[in-house]
């Protein structure tokens, strides 16, 4: 069998003939009618009543935090395990991000430690749904702890499109802002972009502002505040459009491949699988505590499958070292593994898979 890689983008003729088409229309290419449409694609998948896209998901969350006033040495509470775009959105305004640990059946925020992490230069919370995961504790628990404080909540949903709360919303429709991310790994991609939907028009127009020079309208040179330059390219769209119509298949299609590892490693103990609600939300990578994980990694990638060491803990990652510790955000370092995720993987390769983890550990 080929190498199995970890994880691998998917893109097929439909999107190499919409940039052909494009391209011998003699677009422009920089962002315009062909960007309003993949916008308006994700703001009716996920409800939301705006959606504007962006450069990167890096990017989508420094403009909310601009867009929500967050100022250079106010607080904002993040999760110790996600990918560190994160914090690092906030830091590239001069604002602080409050580390704070995770549930461990989820991976998403634990709203006791955040309470207790909250102090008076705390403006806002970053609710991360992991893996699309929501908080065991309920999305409406940080809500009300929202209210509590006077905070604004805001979702990074990078890992999330095709999943959704209990209560029917979609996972980045429920805060202020939410964002999602379309890098390569995501299960769809624009190679790189994101998006922020919101449901407030006000906010929306703020946020359009912002990632276009602060212009009073399109296409002129009249500034009414400051602003930056996130624009999305036309070519990028018609990738966007493309991989928006493969979605639902794609959704379906990551629910069925962690189902089969689960089945097919049920048995194994050293393998602990975290807490998915498969009716609502889809996986984005297959994540795992696994036993002698380095190890197994090693084993693994000799048999020709490859794996991916999940985050660690930001905290003590040499870009932050900030004391404390936070003992699942630990845990995820020693021992969290992301296993072969691409929607395009065939049950016999995750077969493969399996069998090659169970040798390792008989």
């Amino acid at each position: 069998m080929n190498f199995i890689a970890q994880m691998e983008p998917w893109f097929g003729d439909e999107e190499k003939n919409a940039i052909n088409e494009y391209m011998e229309a003699g677009g422009w290419i920089t962002e315009f009618k062909k960007t309003a449409a993949f916008e308006k694609m994700i703001a009716e998948y996920t409800n939301a009543k705006e959606c504007i896209v962006v450069n990167n998901g890096t990017i989508s969350l420094t403009l909310a935090a601009l867009a929500i006033g967050l100022q250079s040495g106010d607080e904002i509470l993040v999760p110790n395990y996600t990918m560190i775009a994160t914090a690092n959105s906030a830091k590239m305004i001069g604002a602080t991000p409050v580390f704070v640990d995770v549930e461990r059946e989820t991976l998403c925020m634990d709203i006791k430690k955040a309470e207790k992490a909250i102090t008076s230069k705390t403006k806002a919370l970053t609710l991360v749904t992991a893996n699309g995961r929501y908080p065991k504790s309920g999305i409406e628990s940080f809500i009300e702890l929202a209210n509590k404080y006077n905070l604004v909540l805001l979702e990074d949903s990078a890992q999330s499109l095709g999943s959704f709360y209990p209560n029917g919303k979609h996972q980045g429709t429920v805060g202020k802002i939410g964002s999602f991310s379309f890098s390569a790994p995501k299960v769809i991609s624009t190679g790189q972009g994101g998006a922020l939907v919101t449901n407030d028009e006000a906010m929306a127009f703020k946020i359009r502002k912002l990632k276009d020079f602060g212009r009073s309208g399109g296409g002129n040179d009249i500034h009414d505040s400051i602003g930056y330059n996130f624009k999305f390219t036309e070519l990028q769209a018609c990738i966007g459009i493309e991989q928006m119509k493969k979605l639902p298949w794609r959704v379906d299609r990551k629910k069925e491949i962690m189902r089969l590892y689960k089945e097919l490693l049920k048995d194994v103990k050293q393998i602990t699988f975290f807490e998915q609600d498969l009716e609502r939300t889809s996986p984005w990578f297959v994540d795992v505590f696994a036993d002698d994980r380095d190890d197994l990694m090693r084993f693994l990638k000799d048999s020709g499958v490859g794996t991916r060491v999940m985050y660690p803990p930001i905290n003590h990652q040499l870009a932050y070292q900030v004391p404390g510790e936070h003992e699942v955000s630990n845990l995820v370092g020693k021992k969290g593994l992301w296993l072969p995720s691409s929607s395009q993987l065939s049950n016999e390769q995750i077969q493969f898979v399996c069998k090659k983890i169970k040798a390792f550990f008989k």
